[in-house]
């Protein structure tokens, strides 16, 4: 059973940071592809991290120069770290894979940004 558990995430101010991981059990970590998605209030779940199996990372525009995604192969864990966050950070964060066939999500973080 492949299965992905956050922790990290909560409150913090504009400017600060927090850091989300996301531990994996079930599959060959060190050969899948994970990302970080992102659920802001009334608002679609967008994509706004990929780390590749190589290491190589992609950011949406709006967190780039202010996330930075990396991986643990001997952990199987993936973490988000979130700098210089900004209200419009405010969002359900969940990590996510595509294993056996199907999509595998992890149970979601709450992040909120706020003065």
């Amino acid at each position: 059973q492949v299965q992905l558990v956050q922790s990290g995430g909560g409150l913090a101010q504009p400017g600060g940071s927090l850091r989300l991981s996301c531990r994996t059990s079930g599959i060959n970590f060190k050969l899948y592809t994970l990302n970080w998605h992102a659920q802001a209030p009334g608002k679609e779940r967008e994509l706004v991290a990929t780390i590749d199996s190589s290491g190589d990372t992609k950011y949406a525009d709006s967190v780039k120069g202010r996330f930075i995604v990396s991986r643990d192969n001997a952990r199987s864990t993936v973490y988000l770290q979130m700098n210089n966050l900004k209200t419009e950070d405010t969002a359900v964060y969940f990590c996510q894979t595509h294993a056996r066939s199907r999509e595998v999500w992890g149970q979601g973080t709450l992040v909120t940004v706020t003065s």
